[in-house]
């Protein structure tokens, strides 16, 4: 209790805030890394062409994730900001423009070869295992609390 008689609301953990903040960051950086090593078991299994399919599946979900943490953060900066010098329409054209990249590189690897877009389908799944790995580190901060 404070001296006006309400409850004191903690201090937060400016610790936690700068570790929640890099969160973005170090998810991209986990998507490279994992981008590297996987594509050893994409060439393994589904040879070169595999390999290019599951690299550029993988190119896509990266450039995918940057455009949509930026367009999110000119979306909130919008929302809280009145006076926000990011237009809407930039931000409704980049999410449009994400969906459209991953289109049409589908469409290329898919007209190629099956063995590429089998890799290109799982180097679209790379923001998943960077997601994964980016929650145990979150739950390994949260649970060493004191």
């Amino acid at each position: 209790m404070n001296d006006q008689g309400s409850p004191e609301t903690p201090a937060p953990d400016v610790r936690l805030e700068s570790f929640y903040a890099r969160a973005i960051p170090r998810m991209l950086r986990i998507m490279l890394v994992a981008s590297a090593v996987l594509l050893v078991p994409a060439f393994w299994f589904y040879s070169w062409a595999g390999a290019i399919g599951f690299a550029a599946g993988a190119a896509v979900s990266y450039i995918n994730f940057l455009a949509l943490a930026r367009g999110v953060e000119g979306l909130a900066e919008r929302i809280v900001n009145q006076h926000s010098q990011e237009k809407g329409r930039r931000i409704v054209l980049r999410f449009i423009a994400r969906y459209g990249l991953v289109a049409a590189v589908a469409y290329a690897i898919f007209k190629g070869s099956a063995w590429a877009f089998r890799g290109f389908l799982w180097g679209l799944c790379v923001p998943v295992a960077a997601m994964m790995i980016e929650a145990g580190f979150e739950a390994y901060a949260a649970f060493r609390r004191k």
